[in-house]
Order: C-alpha cells, then structure tokens, then sequence
C-alpha cells in the first residue's frame, strides 16, 4: 500500500495558508488547495481529505505532492499553451475590490454591466471573476440575531426538553398562526396539464382571516388545534383548557411557547398557578427557529394554504381542520438533533467570540 507524503509545514507556510483560507478575494481553487495541504499537515489520509472537501483523492495526491516538491510556489498554476488571459492578476484584484467595497450611484449592488462599464472592461469579464470567487452581489439573505439576556440560558431549556424530555411528562409546542386570510382569485385557474402548469390570477378577494392555535406533541407529532376569529389572551386560554382535556390527566406537560404578550397576561398566569401540571418553557425573543411548530406551520402553509382557493373563513376554517385530521391520521414527529453547544459554536461568526462569551457568562 503506497504511504503518502508527510507534509510538516512551517509556521510562515502554516500563517499564509490560513490567510487564504479566509481570504475573500482569494479563488475557489487556491481556497482548496490550501485546505488540502493543511489538512495533509495533519496527519491526515489523501481518501479521508478527499471525502471532506468532496474532491477526488487524485486531487488530494496532485497538491500534496506538488506542494512537498515546490512548497507554496507549487500550488500555483503552470503556466501552459493557450490563449493567455487578456486581465492580469490587478485587474481581477481590482474588480473583486470594488464589488466588495463600493456601491454605484442610484443604485444598491453592481451587476456584470454596470460594473464593466464603471471600470472599462467586458461584462463576460466581470461574469468570469464573480464566478471564479463565488461573488453575487444581486443576492441577499434575511437574518436576525436574538438580543435577548438569557439567551443561552432558554437556549439550553428548550434544548434540553428536545433531547431528553422528562419522564412522565409531554412536551408540547405551542404557538398561533395568526391572520391566515382566506383568499379567492379573481377569475378560474387553468389546471396542470402536459407541458404547462397549473396558473392562478396574481390578484385576489380577500374574505377575512383566521388563527390557528395549534400545540406539537414532540413525542408522537401529532397536533392539538383550533381555529378562531381573534388571538387574545381570552383565546389563548381558551386553547390552554383544550389542551388539558385533550391530553392524559395523569402527565405533565412542558410547554414551548414564544414572548407574545398574550402568554404572559396575568389573566392565563393565574390560570396556569391553578394548574400545577403546566410548565411554560419561553424561547429567546427573535428566535422563532426554536420553536418546532413553526415547522408545522410552513407545512401547512406549503401543502394546504399558499395555493388554495377560499371563498370564505368557513372554507379556510374547514381546510385547516381537514389538514390537521389528515396529519394525526398518520403523524411523523419532527426530531431535534443538535446540541446547545454545537449551536452556540455556530453563533460564533455572527455575535463574534467576545458576544458569545458576554451570553454564556451573563447566564
């Protein structure tokens, strides 16, 4: 069986390639190329590194190997027949620095054209480089980081009801899905056929809304819920005194709710010291992610809402009911798998590391 070549880096080897593993402007293939090499400098095999990277282990070998015979000048590319690039290594520089640091006027992102024409190049030019360091200024992505002060603290909670619930107990999510409109279309759909499909007019009749007041059973993933007109505190413990004659006496339960207001009335906090088998368990603010039922409820939204037609509240009511007889028929329960500290360690990029550290001590 063939060994493959140690690698033992030097610690100016093992500072440049760290840089350009994190470098934004460096490409795709000298990222790799770097991560292959300090994995290599780890004692690690070329199959293993390969299965990481989910490159072919005849990647893995060529850069080892090139990199043991020429160290860092050997991950770069030989120079070979063929055109030669019209831009050198400035121009490409220069493009990656001014999509990442600048904004055209009147505008909020480049695209291949405006930026071509701001720095006098082709937009097929532009294309190439934005390809080649996986650039697309016309993306966006939403987010939203909880502030909240016990943050870990509840983290944890909640977590440590997912993965190991307590005995002679159920662990319920609960939460409303409010303002659910039932919408009409202004004219029929055409339906699906061979080689079209189905349509729907972009307008709509509104025809009034709907809650829906639903609780997760995580141990078997079956639903608890209701439909009414409004989503007060008064609802709210209406749904909670369902909830009690719907489940055995004889168990606890553990429920996850979110920081609505309505949970916390003084109204349904009376109500809940009556009734000592209720345990409320109150996720971060701004962490909706958290709570398993909202996954329920983009099910619901996907399978049975967005597309719907509803000519009245009474229809959409009796969909939603339809859907959820449906679900408990044959229920699939949603399975959390990660841990608060495998989160938290993801969390770090976005709070920093001093962030992190400031919520795990404040707890």
């Amino acid at each position: 069986m063939r060994t493959a070549i140690a690698i033992e880096l030097t610690e100016e080897e093992a500072v440049t390639l760290g840089k350009m593993v994190r470098s934004p402007r460096a490409s795709v293939r000298e990222v790799l190329r770097a991560r292959i090499v300090l994995s290599a400098a780890q004692g690690r095999r070329n199959r293993d590194i390969a299965a990481q990277l989910g490159v072919n282990v005849n990647t893995v070998k060529l850069w080892r190997d090139r990199f043991a015979a020429s160290r860092l000048a050997g991950l770069q590319d030989e120079p070979g027949r063929g055109r030669k690039p019209v831009y050198g290594p400035a121009a490409v520089e220069r493009i990656v620095d001014t999509t990442l640091t600048t904004k055209p006027k009147s505008a909020t992102h480049w695209s291949t054209r405006t930026l071509a024409r701001e720095l006098g190049v082709s937009h097929m030019t532009v294309h190439r480089v934005w390809q080649a360091h996986h650039l697309q200024p016309h993306r966006v992505r939403t987010f939203k980081l909880s502030t909240d002060k016990h943050f870990v603290e509840k983290l944890r909670d909640v977590i440590g009801l997912y993965l190991n619930p307590p005995e002679h107990a159920l662990v319920l999510c609960v939460d409303e899905k409010s303002q659910i409109q039932a919408l009409d279309r202004t004219q029929p759909s055409l339906p699906l056929k061979r080689g079209r499909c189905g349509t729907m007019t972009h307008d709509y009749k509104r025809n009034g809304t709907t809650t829906l007041f639903a609780a997760l059973n995580m141990l078997d993933g079956t639903v608890i819920g209701t439909c009414m007109s409004r989503h007060r505190h008064t609802e709210y413990l209406r749904f909670l005194r369902q909830i009690d004659r719907e489940t055995p006496p004889q168990l606890d339960l553990h429920l996850i709710v979110d920081n609505y207001a309505t949970h916390k009335h003084q109204t349904v906090r009376n109500w809940l010291a009556k009734h000592p088998r209720f345990h409320m368990h109150f996720i971060p603010t701004s962490a909706s992610w958290l709570n398993m039922v909202e996954r329920f409820f983009g099910l619901l939204t996907q399978r049975r809402l967005r597309r719907g037609v509803f000519r009245s509240v009474q229809d959409l009511v009796d969909a939603i009911y339809d859907y959820l007889a449906h679900h408990n028929e044959n229920p699939q329960p949603f399975v959390w798998t990660q841990t608060a500290e495998a989160i938290l360690e993801k969390l770090k990029p976005l709070y920093g590391e001093a962030g992190i550290t400031l919520l795990i001590s404040s707890t």
